[in-house]
């Protein structure tokens, strides 16, 4: 009987626990789910092809400060993305040239597996998330990556603000949220990935749209 007892007190927390992890997931999913972010993949990780993934970065968002800085929702800055998408990628390819390197870049509007990434005192969960990703050359090396919308990469930008615009208030609390005391933000990543493993996914980008070439706030990872 004690034995019984004790089973149903297990299964009592575990279904609570799962129930706190639902609620929390579903959060973390509609966070994905309003937020565009600019994700910029260097040739390699050597210093030189390091530098040069930030010099493409800095020229990208000099150049693109008015097409994101805009009044709108997301699907509004996805649509600034697609129209100037060609744009973007001329702006990196010139950059890249100008340094006297010759790697191809790509410019794409993607959906795309993210792992939970934390700068200053925003943390954006793991999920999938748009993105207008820029790949330069095999893209082999670190990544960088911004928020594009709500336009947290420019300069003046206010983090907390510009995401109180387009977030509740429970989701603002997720992304307030330290991921270091958040074992929930683990256990939403684990899924995430083992999601993405059972269906095939192995984290790679679903395109929305390519450019026709065929081919602040942040973080490196």
């Amino acid at each position: 009987m004690k034995k019984f007892k004790l089973a149903i007190a297990f299964g009592l927390i575990l279904a609570i626990l799962f129930g706190c992890y639902q609620s929390f997931a579903a959060e973390c999913n509609d966070i994905s789910d309003r937020v565009l972010r600019l994700h910029i993949l260097a040739n390699s990780d050597t210093d030189a092809d390091q530098e040069l993934k930030l010099a493409v970065r800095d020229r990208i968002l000099e150049e693109t400060s008015g097409i994101f800085n805009i009044q709108g929702d997301l699907r509004a800055a996805e649509q600034n993305a697609l129209d100037n998408l060609e744009f973007i990628r001329q702006v990196a390819q010139d950059e890249v040239n100008a340094r006297g390197y010759d790697y191809t870049v790509q410019a794409e509007l993607t959906n795309m597996l993210f792992d939970t990434r934390t700068y200053g005192e925003i943390t954006m969960p793991s999920g999938n998330y748009d993105a207008v990703r820029i790949t330069i050359g095999k893209a082999e090396g670190h990544n960088w990556w911004c928020v594009l919308y709500p336009p947290l990469c420019i300069p003046a930008a206010q983090p907390k603000e510009e995401l109180s615009d387009v977030l509740t208030e429970s989701e603002m609390k997720v992304v307030q949220s330290n991921p270091k005391y958040e074992v929930r933000f683990a256990i939403v990543e684990f899924f995430q990935f083992l999601k993405a493993q059972l269906f095939g996914d192995d984290g790679g980008t679903t395109a929305i749209e390519e450019s026709s070439s065929s081919e602040a706030i942040s973080s490196e990872g």
